[in-house]
């Protein structure tokens, strides 16, 4: 049966460190244990991605493996969710940050990586969309959200992690004010926010951002700061320490769908990329990709199946 199975394999030759092509013969050697076709697919260019994913499902891959950053990952999953029948993913991150692959207790690790792929449990997980991109881990609008895509690529290859914290201390005076009004499943928020976060997902930007995450139960956490004059960084700082603390200057709900309103002109993050501006109409679907994680993943992040 297993021989019969086909995989593809995108990747994205100029993420992180560059250094994965190296590895693409033992990747091939140990995928076509299991696989008898792998087709390996470099990207080139803005959206490659989301073109061979989608070929993946139209020509019946069975397998999924997608090596690169947060970035490369969304528009795989761009290009899947076109489609009812979709092959299992397999991520091997290999990007600065890779939110989504550390919140699954994936690694950069090939080796280890591999073993996930063809060892590991597959799992059925939550995929959000806003207006009209898909995305994977997170959406927000506000302070600090650009970033992830405004940072300069040639210094974050360099220095890795640090390269976020040196652009958000250039923006640290910066804080936005936005007057928004949030429809959600149990009602609406009305306000002044200075950060708005819809997040399917653990961590966001290296930092943990929720709890006890739960990925595959249809909704997503979302969490809005109150513009709090001066403030608003060390409220900031605070909750990335401790995300499970309460207070009024935060909401914190979890919905399955919400639509926000702002007349705000600030920037919206979708998995790292920019996402657009203004109002947005937000829609989980539940359980609608498969993907290879860890056992202990499984039962800590995935309890409905």
């Amino acid at each position: 049966m297993g021989l019969s199975m086909k995989a593809i394999l995108i990747y994205n030759p100029v993420s992180g460190k560059q250094k994965f092509k190296d590895y693409l013969p033992l990747i091939e050697k140990r995928i076509k244990i299991k696989y008898s076709v792998l087709d390996i697919k470099e990207t080139n260019h803005p959206e490659h991605a989301v073109e061979i994913a989608m070929k993946a499902c139209e020509e019946d891959y069975d397998l999924l493996i997608i090596s690169g950053g947060d970035g490369t990952f969304n528009e795989c999953i761009n290009g899947i969710m076109k489609y009812d029948k979709k092959p299992k993913i397999g991520y091997i991150p290999s990007g600065t940050t890779c939110d989504i692959g550390m919140s699954l207790g994936l690694t950069k690790n090939i080796h280890k990586a591999l073993d996930i792929i063809l060892n590991g449990e597959s799992v059925k997980m939550d995929v959000v969309k806003s207006n009209g991109r898909y995305f994977s881990y997170v959406t927000g609008t506000g302070a600090f959200v650009d970033i992830s895509y405004v940072t300069d690529s040639k210094l974050k290859r360099k220095i890795g992690h640090l390269a976020y914290l040196f652009k958000a201390a250039q923006e640290f005076f910066t804080i936005p004010k936005m007057r928004m009004t949030v429809y959600h499943d149990q009602g609406k928020f009305s306000g002044v926010y200075s950060l708005m976060l819809i997040i399917n997902s653990k961590r966001v930007a290296g930092m943990n951002m929720v709890y006890k995450p739960v990925l595959d139960d249809g909704k997503v956490d979302v969490v809005m700061f109150r513009s709090f004059s001066f403030l608003n960084s060390l409220l900031y700082a605070i909750y990335y320490l401790f995300p499970f603390w309460s207070t009024p200057l935060i909401e914190r709900f979890k919905t399955s769908q919400l639509e926000v309103r702002t007349n705000a002109d600030e920037s919206w993050n979708i998995d790292g990329e920019y996402g657009g501006k203004g109002n947005k109409i937000i829609k989980v679907h539940k359980q609608a990709v498969s993907i290879f994680v860890p056992k202990k993943v499984k039962e800590k992040y995935f309890i409905n199946q």
